[in-house]
């Protein structure tokens, strides 16, 4: 049989009736971004929660240090050089501006414990100390005084700790040098006589020499101070020395200008 004509109602009405599948392909998709927002929301809860994870220790770190993170930077401890070389670059957070250097002043902290717990594993007559730089040798001189530890300033003399001929011969079982280039001359009879060095090394100093790196600015006098107080007070700590550390002031020079009063 023919097929009936639809008639021009029934025709109208077909064409303004959508499709089937049309319908349930623009369900689909607002079931996909329903669950896509959901998604994002969750994932940035957990962004914000690592976030804070992060923060945390950080701040903890900071509590933890040898001296708050503050008098660091007022030390300068954390300033180096415009030179960074490849052996200094792994302590090293950024540039300044004026192109200088600055330290991680929390990695100087724990390499300071760790200098500091390497020479407590010698006595004081075993260690020798040279600082050929002016502005440490008052500094060095004080922790020579309170430790009992040799040290050499203006001018280290030559052959002292290889040549058994000289009067003023004498053995160490360590060297700590302020600068690995100033105190080269040091430097050069440990490696000699192949005993381990501990070296105060800025941002332009090469360590392959050196045993036991301690960075930080090595040229000015208030980071020397409080490089060398932290190194007094924790040596005589460790040693049990029965004697008196003196305040930082001692050691870093205009201190009491830089702390503001209470």
């Amino acid at each position: 049989m023919p097929r009936a004509k639809k008639t021009k109602s029934e025709s109208i009405e077909a064409e303004q009736s959508p499709p089937e599948k049309a319908v349930s392909t623009s369900e689909d998709k607002s079931a996909k971004l329903a669950k896509l927002k959901e998604k994002a929301a969750k994932l940035a809860k957990e962004v914000k929660g690592e976030e804070v994870k992060i923060i945390s220790p950080k701040k903890e770190e900071e509590a933890n240090t040898l001296v708050p993170i503050q008098d660091y930077l007022k030390s300068s401890i954390h300033l180096g050089t415009r030179a960074i070389t490849p052996d200094m670059k792994p302590y090293v957070y950024k540039r300044r501006a004026d192109s200088l250097a600055v330290f991680n002043t929390t990695l100087l902290d724990e390499k300071l414990r760790e200098g500091a717990e390497y020479l407590a594993q010698f006595a004081p007559e075993e260690i020798a100390v040279v600082c050929k730089r002016e502005s440490g040798h008052k500094v060095v001189e004080l922790f020579s005084k309170i430790t009992g530890i040799r040290c050499f300033t203006k001018q280290y003399p030559a052959g002292i700790l290889t040549n058994p001929n000289l009067e003023t011969f004498f053995e160490v079982e360590l060297v700590l040098v302020c600068d690995p280039w100033t105190d080269k001359n040091a430097l050069n009879d440990a490696k000699r006589i192949k005993i381990p060095i501990l070296g105060i090394c800025d941002t332009n100093n090469y360590t392959m020499d050196v045993t036991k790196i301690i960075p930080g600015n090595n040229k000015s006098a208030k980071s020397l101070g409080m490089i060398f107080y932290l190194l007094t007070k924790l040596y005589v700590e460790k040693r049990k020395l029965n004697v008196q550390v003196p305040s930082i002031q001692e050691f870093v020079e205009g201190w009491d200008d830089l702390v503001p009063p209470k």
